[in-house]
């Protein structure tokens, strides 16, 4: 005999290997929480509508974040509120995938307020799904913009009132306003009719965007146990009787009927023409700019991915724009991706360069090819997540412990040493420049010293930094010599 086999969708991992822990079966999700059951609908739905492998979740700060650990779909983290505007972008891109914003009240309805009234004022053709459930919980229970009157929070301990804070936000009749959304309903996640109502919603709002109608939102009321101190029944039952009266069910707005698909299209305008794209690609080189053969490396080089981390005011994020610029100049894929803290001069700083043969999906770095350490701090923070094989650039004159590592090349650099003997400390970034070119080849030396010109805005530092490539690329040349 045989019948219908109950399993969870495919939609969704099988193990949850992302997830921190040893339990990787079960979702982190506390009793009572709304955020599971509309996971398991959305993957359905995905599954049932044959998306899966086209489907791109986008999913910013709080709770919502946390589907990265879930859906075996294509996954982007968007900063926080601004979901929205990261689903354009990549709707725009990928016309013909499914791109699915999922966000929080917190989230889409005060920090990213604008994004998505502007991306449904545009009538983009993506799919929201926005959680409410009156508070911001993952951050500890502030008020939101969802939050009712009356309603208790960290930050609004004796309830919220008009007066001080406002009136709560009705996110679906406020977009219901706009002309271009074509789907807006608010549902709720309890008991299995609203259940049911939900599945019916969900499946809706993603067959709009696969037939290519435009923008659609989903507003489901949640509860959220912890945040408002209750049992999962007390909270369940709060969203039905407080939740619902300000917040009623029901669809605002419905002209899929009516609206025409365009499913090449994310709004009917984009992507443009391929000629026009095309053309738009075929920019002529600036008549002042040249170009450099990018050199034969070693296949470990051929992907570089570089992190180059000191205190703030050694030339850290300048020494990653002259890689960087040099590698465009030698026709390689680059990004670079600065960080710093807001003491900038003495605080830390790092930043990621990427030099590669193929196209570059993301400028973040967690584990470098290649680290540059200019201080001691540096070298102790990001020395263990060098790969193996890799390779550590560091600052011997002011480091005097050597990295823990034995799996990855080391080359202690007396940069601030050789720098100061040129006559000025901070070409120490420069000195190690020319050290990572003698020992890759990722660049031609030659290349980098006549653009030097370009890369440096004070003129009267071209020299000085010329000299320092040339000193850290002889003083490498020598070690390596002396190494064989």
């Amino acid at each position: 005999m045989s019948g219908n086999i109950l399993q969870k969708a495919e939609s969704l991992y099988e193990r949850y290997e992302r997830k921190p822990g040893a339990d990787k079966l079960t979702t982190h999700y506390c009793p009572g929480c709304g955020h599971g059951v509309l996971h398991k609908l959305i993957a359905e739905a995905l599954d049932d509508f044959g998306v899966r492998e086209k489907t791109i979740f986008v999913s910013p700060v709080g709770c919502s974040v946390f589907a990265y650990y879930y859906f075996h779909v294509g996954n982007v983290q968007a900063a926080h509120g601004r979901a929205a505007a990261v689903a354009t972008a990549l709707k725009r891109a990928h016309p013909d995938s499914v791109v699915i914003s999922y966000q929080g009240d917190g989230d889409l309805a005060g920090i990213g307020g604008n994004n998505i009234l502007q991306a449904a004022n545009r009538g983009e053709n993506i799919t929201v799904f926005f959680v409410n459930n009156a508070i911001y919980g993952m951050t500890g229970g502030q008020m939101a913009p969802t939050t009712l009157i009356g309603q208790p929070t960290t930050t609004t301990p004796r309830g919220r009132t008009s007066e001080n804070e406002g009136y709560p936000l009705r996110v679906c009749e406020l977009l219901s306003t706009l002309e271009a959304p074509v789907y807006l309903e608010r549902v709720m996640i309890g008991d299995p009719k609203h259940t049911m109502k939900v599945r019916k919603a969900v499946r809706k709002a993603i067959k709009a965007q696969i037939e290519g109608k435009g923008f659609s939102l989903v507003e489901a009321l949640s509860a959220c146990p912890s945040g408002w101190k209750m049992t999962p029944v007390e909270a369940k039952n709060w969203v039905q009787d407080e939740m619902v009266k300000y917040f009623p069910l029901g669809v605002t707005k419905d002209i899929t009927p009516e609206t025409e698909g365009s499913p090449a299209s994310s709004n009917g305008r984009y992507p443009p023409p391929p000629e026009a794209l095309e053309n738009a690609l075929d920019i002529p080189a600036d008549e002042t700019t040249t170009t450099y053969e990018r050199p034969e490396v070693e296949e470990k080089y051929a992907h570089s991915e570089i992190k180059i981390a000191g205190f703030g005011g050694q030339g850290v994020l300048s020494m990653g724009i002259v890689l960087s610029q040099m590698g465009m100049l030698h026709q390689y894929h680059v990004s670079w991706l600065p960080s710093y803290g807001p003491e900038m001069r003495g605080g830390t700083a790092h930043c990621h360069v990427k030099l590669s043969h193929e196209l570059i999906g993301s400028p973040l770095i967690s584990n470098p090819t290649i680290l540059v350490a200019l201080n001691k701090p540096s070298l102790g923070k990001f020395s263990p997540d060098v790969r193996e094989g890799g390779a550590i650039f560091y600052n011997v004159s002011l480091i005097d412990t050597p990295p823990d590592r034995e799996d990855v090349a080391i080359f202690p650099i007396p940069a601030t040493e050789i720098a100061d003997e040129l006559g000025n400390t901070k070409a120490a970034n420069m000195v190690m420049v020319g050290a990572i070119i003698a020992k890759t080849h990722l660049l031609d030396k030659e290349a980098t010293l006549n653009e030097m010109h370009q890369l440096i805005k004070k003129e009267k530092y071209v020299d000085l930094n010329k000299r320092a490539v040339q000193a850290g690329f002889n003083h490498m040349t020598d070690f390596l010599q002396a190494a064989e």
